[in-house]
């Protein structure tokens, strides 16, 4: 009854917001890293971001690659999850 009926049913939904949290996660650790509350010997891009902050004026591609990467990363999560939700919604118009 579980895998037949409601299994398929549960998929789809789950899929999405998946993605939809995969994004979320990263967008999060990111924000505490660049505050300095993420993992101090783990290079992340919020890190990375926030080091980068220093020396804007002198070297802005020190800032700017590791928030663009934040940014297509977490924009592709929201598109792919987008995508999936049309792709799975047979009840809309």
């Amino acid at each position: 009854l579980l895998i037949r009926h409601i299994l398929p049913e549960v998929v789809a939904p789950v899929t999405v917001q998946a993605t939809f949290g995969i994004a979320g996660v990263i967008l999060a650790e990111s924000s505490l890293s660049f505050l300095g509350l993420g993992p101090q010997d783990v290079p992340t891009w919020g890190a990375m971001l926030s080091e980068g902050v220093q020396f804007l004026l002198f070297a802005p591609h020190l800032a700017t690659w590791p928030g663009l990467a934040v940014l297509v990363t977490v924009l592709a999560f929201n598109l792919l999850g987008d995508g999936l939700r049309d792709y799975f919604d047979v009840k809309g118009g």
